[in-house]
């Protein structure tokens, strides 16, 4: 996938360990193999992303195959679909999901994250794919070079979606349900709230052709409770009282509520994408 320089967009290429521009613009490749292009004009924070605990968390959860539906749901519909071209994933974390779908279409793959210490976790395991270190909002990969375009629970940036895939490429995304992990949540909240939630948006620059929910029951006993709870948001939110309860729940059975969404490219001008 041809990558571009975050500082002045110009094209990226091989340079004395890692990439450069023709501008001079030069970054080192990591020993784990991924590239960091995450300027510190696009930080908001000192280590923006997962932490490395919520990585280890997700990989240790995610490893274990308890979210597998999800990632056969992805691999099912891209087949359907009849993804081709590049993979690119956006907020790919440490790159379970994208990692299968690439083997299973035998496509190439470029995983972009915010986070240094997930792009380093799925640099350190999966080493035929490209990881970056860049923002969805701003990603580092050149005009109409990806075929397919996948996001599960991370950010959508219709816009740059847009300019990154070919004509008719494909966008797979997957939202959480408002009914996503009600047992987690019982246990971790004094009493559940329940918000509207689009789970199918309606994206600029984008035609859905297909909606389909992913629903399934899984239970996690010992470590790996707690490892469901580290790898969510809610780890942010909880109070002491419910971090207490969460610690001292030993087995927990619980449900996965998702919207799968299959988006096709389609041409608009840039004012309307950008107006939405």
């Amino acid at each position: 996938m041809k990558l571009i320089c975050p500082i002045c967009r110009e094209e990226l290429g091989p340079g004395d360990g890692g990439l450069i521009c023709g501008n001079r613009h030069s970054f080192d490749r990591a020993r784990q193999g991924y590239v960091n292009l995450l300027t510190v004009q696009q930080k908001h924070s000192l280590a923006p992303g997962d932490t490395r605990e919520q990585v280890l968390s997700r990989r240790a959860f995610l490893e274990a195959g308890f979210y597998g539906p999800i990632a056969d749901a992805l691999i099912r519909a891209a087949r359907e679909w009849a993804a081709e071209g590049e993979i690119l994933d956006v907020g790919c974390g440490e790159g379970y999901y994208a990692a299968r779908l690439a083997r299973a279409l035998s496509l190439p793959l470029t995983g972009v994250d915010i986070s240094k210490e997930a792009v380093r976790c799925a640099a350190g395991k999966y080493k035929d794919a490209q990881w970056l270190c860049a923002t969805a909002a701003h990603i580092p990969v050149a005009d109409g070079s990806a075929g397919l375009i996948t996001s599960l629970f991370a950010l959508t940036v219709p816009e740059e979606f847009h300019r990154i895939l070919k004509k008719d490429g494909l966008f797979l995304q997957v939202l959480a349900a408002p009914d996503h992990l009600l047992g987690l949540k019982s246990v971790i909240y004094d009493r559940l709230v329940f918000k509207e939630k689009d789970t199918i948006p309606r994206l600029p620059g984008f035609a859905l052709v297909e909606s389909r929910p992913i629903r399934f029951s899984f239970t996690v006993e010992g470590e790996q409770v707690q490892n469901l709870f580290s790898m969510t948001p809610h780890v942010f939110r909880v109070g002491k009282a419910g971090a207490e309860r969460l610690a001292n729940t030993t087995k927990l059975t619980d449900e996965a509520s998702c919207v799968l969404n299959v988006y096709r490219r389609v041409e608009e001008t840039a004012e309307s994408i950008l107006r939405g």
